[in-house]
């Protein structure tokens, strides 16, 4: 009996040592060794596939598509008992936040690898397939307490655009010159964001781009203890690995913090070794909500960045300014170096890791437990969609009298709220719940790395309240849909206080429908009708067979509430011939785009018209624009960008013809400096007012913090609003702005300022005392007349990564409602 034991024991190691030895390596698969090439997209995914069926150590999920239809998948990485087990083991680890029951006790350690979430930053998807064939071939002992899950590639998209660049220019060898032509600029827009040129390291929390909506359906089932986000930097910075700078949210617990460094220091002991140059605790701090460290963290994770010397410029090998060759080889093995790092150190923390995780979802310590909400439907709907996409918990309330801080006058008082959507903090998402909705996050350091203020009533346009005691709120949701229509009336009557009812006219006039809009409030019907409201008659609509179909199911669609007309006599206000109900012309609009135009800019407005308004526009190369081109469209918009080359005095005069014929600019946040100050435009930048620091030695030392008294490194501050001007119909009085930058321009002088700062005090996020002096008394959007045309300027970027949602109806306006007696094409 013994001697059968060991007989079937041998055959047992003989059977796994050659299964082990039959799954390929990268380089026996793909026919070339790791670091000599970059492996497309789609041979990755190959690699993955081929292992999940030669290994029984992997299992593979494919969690999506994306704009391009590239596959989105990640692989669970584990022992085979475990992986049989998966389940139960995801049901085990999730009880400990709080969210359903255990089976037993949570006693393994779940670690998230994600790469190449900038496409050019290509080094780390050629890294993860080192990186999965060593945990399942070397360092299976690890995995015994641990499930591994990595996502090879985060985004397809921007990858391929900078792999097939690369392939095309690259020499054979590889030239390591900085001159080369594979080490200069990609062309535009670069390979770091994706399809809709989002920087997809920015939208965790706002979830705008498919990828991530989809990669959170798959995160929000595991919440990991450790989340890793593989970077890549300068060709001359050496490793960045945690411990994070300052500032950290905080939310982060001390655990956090401490494991942070012993990660860093598990890192520290292999670098060492090989003699690699590493920073930590510089540049990358724990702030920002939207980061793939950061989301992670605040959801209880060990959330890091990785950043490996290379970036797009370096290719298969660049020669660094300090004379030392750095090659797609070694950049592969530093991120895996601390790839497998990440995972031994976890394996061995697995028991403390469960246990400090339960603590992190057990802390309850909240100023304010409830977040009240009240406002637009759409926008409250829009607002529960995002929620739904991070699994945070919410109600609604009737009727109820909320004492708390009022987000509108920035003070205590009490309000009296009905229909109202609540946010708590008494679920296993609190401390989301708290980073994303409270008014003013504190900064321990106002050197960040990107925006510090982000508060969703703020983006939302939503009346707040936040309250110090839990408000009691059902899950019963208010009905959003359109309502019941009369289908033989004479016409009807559609709000405009959304990008929804923006949608709805946007088809209206796609399908031959013909809409005005009144510049005036009326009452029909013992109804208050505001400015902006959409007036569509049947007797403007004569011709339409399909007339009271098309625009009821259109409505119906959107969830639009249309009002009946009765009769074209209003109770009192404006009647529907008067001159100041106007028609809606259809727009032909070109956005420029290419060299002169910042890509994210782009981006914002190419996703804003095509997924949100569903509107067709024209995407002008500016390689391609000449004057000439202007006369096919009535409508240009300017991205964020630098247009001073492309605009020169000649153009300029070209392009002050064309609007003055009846043609439409808008021009986005450094897109202005183009016509600041130049002859015919009524736009003038704020003269510099002198500051305290203008005649004083400031040391070395002291100079980079010293300078950050000049920026405002995303803000957000309350502005004034006439809303009787087109531009800003279906707004209040005031607007909460997010302000990204110090540059402030004057009040127009021959034109409307529709919205501008008088108090320039921040209601929320960091801003420098000497850029406050200068942007107090400043111009925020505006419009000028040249003509029949216009110039509408937005000095802040009302479209900022789509997320700013209360800002996007001013763009809605600057197309559909302002001076819209555009030239006939």
């Amino acid at each position: 009996m013994r001697r059968y034991f060991f007989t079937f024991l041998s055959f047992f190691i003989f059977s796994t040592t050659i299964f082990a030895q039959n799954i390929q390596s990268p380089k026996e698969f793909l026919g070339y060794e790791l670091g000599t090439r970059f492996t497309n997209h789609y041979r990755v995914v190959d690699y993955y596939q081929y292992l999940a069926k030669a290994s029984d150590m992997i299992q593979l999920e494919e969690y999506g598509k994306t704009n391009e239809h590239r596959l989105l998948q990640i692989a669970y990485v584990s022992t085979p008992e475990n992986l049989s087990n998966l389940e139960s083991i995801r049901k085990n680890h999730l009880a400990n936040a709080g969210i359903g029951t255990a089976e037993s006790t949570a006693n393994k350690a779940i670690v998230w690898l994600s790469y190449n979430v900038h496409g050019n930053e290509s080094s780390s998807t050629e890294a993860s397939m080192k990186t999965i064939y060593e945990l399942i071939t070397a360092k299976k002992a690890w995995l015994q307490n641990t499930v591994v899950i990595i996502d090879p590639c985060i985004n397809p998209d921007g990858r391929d655009r900078y792999v097939n660049w690369y392939n095309q220019v690259a020499s054979v060898p590889f030239n390591s010159h900085q001159k080369a032509k594979e080490h200069d600029s990609e062309p535009w827009p670069g390979g770091r964001p994706n399809h809709y040129l989002f920087d997809l390291n920015r939208d965790w929390a706002w979830a705008t781009q498919v990828e991530t909506r989809q990669r959170l359906k798959v995160y929000n089932k595991w919440l990991p203890h450790i989340h890793v986000d593989f970077h890549e930097q300068g060709i001359n910075e050496p490793y960045y690995f945690a411990p994070a700078a300052e500032p950290f949210h905080e939310v982060i617990t001390d655990w956090q913090r401490d494991f942070q460094t012993q990660i860093g220091k598990n890192h520290a002991g292999y670098f060492d070794k090989e003699g690699w140059l590493y920073f930590t605790r510089e540049r990358f701090d724990l702030f920002y909500p939207s980061y793939g460290d950061t989301y992670p963290t605040f959801n209880g994770a060990i959330g890091m960045t990785y950043e490996q010397a290379g970036h797009g410029r370096a290719g298969l090998g660049i020669m660094t300014d300090e004379g030392d060759l750095l090659t797609l080889k070694d950049r592969i093995l530093h991120h895996h170096t601390t790839g497998l790092s990440t995972v031994e150190i976890s394996s061995q923390n697995a028991e403390r890791l469960n246990s400090e995780f339960k603590k992190y979802f057990d802390n309850k310590d909240f100023t304010y437990k409830s977040y009240v909400l009240e406002g637009n439907t759409h926008r409250i709907k829009k607002l529960t969609e995002l929620l739904d996409r991070h699994e945070i918990a919410y109600g609604f309330t009737a009727n109820a009298t909320v004492k708390g801080f009022d987000y509108e006058t920035n003070s205590q008082k009490s309000n009296r709220i009905s229909n109202a959507l609540v946010v708590s903090t008494n679920q296993p998402k609190a401390n989301m719940v708290k980073v994303l909705f409270e008014p003013n996050a504190k900064l321990s350091d106002s050197l960040t790395y990107d925006i510090t203020a982000w508060s969703i009533p703020y983006a939302y346009g939503l009346k707040t309240t936040a309250s110090k005691t839990l408000i009691t709120a059902t899950e019963k949701q208010p009905n959003f849909k359109g309502g019941l229509f009369e289908t033989n009336a004479a016409g009807y009557i559609a709000p405009w206080n959304t990008v929804k009812d923006a949608a709805f006219l946007s088809q209206l006039l796609q399908q031959g429908i013909r809409v005005r809009f009144t510049e005036k409030i009326f009452k029909h019907n013992g109804k208050t009708f505001d400015r902006g409201s959409l007036i569509i008659t049947k007797s403007d609509n004569k011709k339409t067979a399909a007339f009271y179909k098309t625009v009821i199911d259109l409505a119906e669609k959107h969830e639009v509430k249309l009002s009946d007309i009765s009769s074209s006599f209003s109770d009192n206000g404006v009647d529907f011939g008067s001159p100041d109900i106007k028609e809606i012309k259809l727009p032909k609009i070109a956005v420029m785009s290419g060299k002169v135009s910042r890509s994210l800019g782009f981006g914002e407005l190419w996703y804003f018209f095509e997924q949100e308004l569903k509107f067709p526009v024209t995407n002008i190369d500016s390689e391609d624009f000449s004057s000439n081109t202007l006369y096919s469209f009535n409508i240009l918009i300017l991205p964020d960008g630098n247009y001073s080359k492309l605009f020169d005095s000649q153009q300029l005069k070209a392009l002050k013809s064309w609007i003055s014929r009846g043609g439409k600019v808008i021009a986005i946040k450094d897109a202005i400096r183009t016509f600041a100050g130049k002859e015919g435009f009524g736009i003038s930048k704020k003269e510099q007012e002198k500051t305290e620091n203008d005649n004083n030695l400031v040391s070395y030392a002291k100079s980079e913090r010293q300078n950050i008294s000049n920026y405002i490194t995303g803000a957000i501050f309350k502005t004034k609003v006439d809303n009787t001007h087109p531009l800003a119909f279906g707004y209040g009085d005031s607007y909460f702005t997010l302000k990204l930058g110090s540059a402030a321009y004057d009040y127009l002088k021959n034109g409307h300022t529709v919205t501008y700062l008088e108090d320039n005090t921040a209601v929320s996020g960091f801003a420098g005392h000497n850029a406050l002096k200068n942007i107090k008394n400043t111009l925020v959007f505006g419009e000028q007349k040249i003509g029949s045309g216009s110039m509408i300027y937005m000095i802040d970027n009302p479209m900022f990564r789509m997320f700013w949602e209360n800002g996007k109806l001013f763009m809605a306006n600057a197309i559909f409602m302002v001076n819209n007696n555009a030239f006939e094409l």
